[in-house]
């Protein structure tokens, strides 16, 4: 578990990842843990990671502390990507890697299971509410792994 108050979003990991703000005991669990998980791995942990935050402030669905949150993941989902501490996503409160994907985007998380793509130097190129399926989002991840794999063949 990684705590993730001052960190850039770049040094959190490989050069994409999908920024979510997670809640164990939401409607939107099970599809988006289940997808999740198959995008890490499909895509991780080498060019891509998805990075899980969980967070309380969406109807309360994240009760739990952060042992028992990592564990329902891992045991219920099988996740394998990077889990965060519990932080505040929204507000006043939000860590500063979430006032940085609002202030890159302009969107604001309003629920549970928002998602936030970020490339490589740390650039955010596109957020979905939590309505958007993670199949839906696919295509623009795959796209952008593609893009630094083909760029990293060509260095060699």
């Amino acid at each position: 578990r990684v705590q993730a108050s001052g960190f850039p979003l770049a040094a959190l990991g490989p050069p994409v990842s999908l920024v979510v703000n997670v809640a164990s005991e939401c409607g939107f669990t099970d599809s988006h843990y289940k997808a999740l998980q198959q995008l890490q791995k499909d895509l991780g942990p080498y060019h891509f990671n998805v990075l899980a935050f969980p967070c309380n402030q969406f109807g309360q669905q994240e009760p739990d502390t952060n042992k028992e949150i990592e564990s329902f993941a891992r045991k219920t989902y099988g996740a394998t990507f990077p889990m965060f501490s519990k932080i505040a996503v929204s507000g006043a409160g939000a860590i500063p890697a979430f006032k940085y994907l609002i202030d890159s985007t302009g969107e604001e998380p309003t629920w549970n299971f928002w998602k936030y793509l970020v490339g490589p130097n740390g650039k955010v190129v596109k957020a979905w509410d939590s309505t958007v399926s993670v199949e839906e989002i696919r295509p623009y991840v795959t796209e952008l792994v593609r893009k630094i794999i083909l760029k990293k063949k060509d260095e060699l």
